[in-house]
């Protein structure tokens, strides 16, 4: 769509600064990956959760780790393993000899932006302990509920490649990012400058590099302003006709589910601001649809045993579609 001169009901100049404050604090240490980049960003003003995927060694964690550092708030990495228990990760309930009382000790979920590094090491007991905190913002123990702290995002990395020792994530778990985005392998003239760079840093990255950019008071302002943006009525159809494609296609064992209607909106929504719009076109819709979807739907066995991907099914139905005028 061709750019348009408007005159935006909402301010957005400070938004579009501050995010060229984080792009230019990430590439620091960081070569390429600027559409992974903006979309851990625009999940972040969606208030979102995020999973990244990608082979060993092109950096999700590093990445994972520099975003949480451009935001002035408490950061926890958590490491999964098989033998990682749910008490683990929410905390536990310790009797004290004094007072005669149990104590609830705060597991490493009760920070503002937790990293969790290789999430589908971890069994299917310990992943739902992460249900309640990622979809409700609170975590009970011992039947007590303890409400965790806004910001709270969850960025979580695996391997796509390498099964042993792993467990497949389930459905209502992967239903709870946002986004699921892809990194991939530098280009070479990436690669010679990622070189180069780490040359110059005597082989070292360091993140007392990056200088933090919001504060949490700033980030929850601009999330406001990011669900003020305006949805047309048919760009919402828009969005509606293409997940309800997912539901009815014989490519597809599982379909999205309204929750990725909304997600699509509300990336939607974040990508308008980060590009200074107040209002969401079809373009928007189309950029979030991969990252939102991909990761929601199921192919059918058939479909797999072609070699066929969800990204290859997602453009088949965007071609299907027809995008509001």
């Amino acid at each position: 769509m061709e750019e348009t001169n408007f005159t935006p009901r909402t301010d957005l100049t400070e938004l579009k600064d501050l995010i060229e404050r984080v792009r230019a604090e990430v590439k620091k240490i960081i070569v390429g990956q600027e559409k992974v980049i903006d979309m851990m960003i625009a999940a972040v003003l969606a208030d979102g959760h995020v999973l990244i995927e990608g082979v060993p060694g092109i950096a999700k964690t590093l990445l994972a780790k520099i975003i949480a550092r451009t935001i002035s708030a408490d950061f926890s990495r958590i490491q999964f393993t098989p033998d990682l228990m749910p008490s683990d990760i929410l905390g536990t309930s310790v009797f004290n000899m004094k007072t005669s009382e149990f104590e609830f000790n705060r597991g490493p979920i009760f920070s503002n932006i937790i990293l969790i590094d290789e999430i589908n090491r971890a069994p299917a007991k310990t992943q739902s302990a992460l249900f309640e905190a990622m979809e409700e913002r609170q975590v009970t123990v011992d039947g007590a509920t303890y409400k965790l702290e806004s910001p709270f995002t969850v960025f979580a990395t695996q391997n796509p490649i390498e099964h042993e020792g792993t467990y497949k994530l389930p459905e209502a778990q992967l239903d709870r990012f946002i986004f699921k985005v892809e990194m991939e392998y530098p280009l070479p003239e990436e690669e010679i400058k990622i070189l180069l760079d780490l040359h110059s840093r005597k082989n070292i990255n360091d993140l007392n590099l990056i200088q933090p950019v919001f504060t949490k008071e700033t980030l929850k302002q601009l999330r406001d302003k990011v669900r003020t943006a305006h949805l047309d009525e048919k760009v919402a159809g828009y969005i509606t006709q293409i997940v309800n494609r997912t539901r009815n296609n014989s490519d597809l064992y599982l379909g999205g589910s309204p929750r990725a209607s909304i997600s699509i909106m509300i990336g939607a929504k974040a990508n308008a601001a980060i590009n200074g719009r107040d209002f969401v076109t079809p373009d928007d819709v189309k950029l979030v649809v991969y990252p939102t979807l991909r990761h929601r739907i199921l192919l059918t066995p058939e479909k797999e045993m072609e070699g066929k991907t969800p990204d290859d099914i997602i453009k088949t139905i965007l071609e299907r579609v027809e995008v509001p005028r």
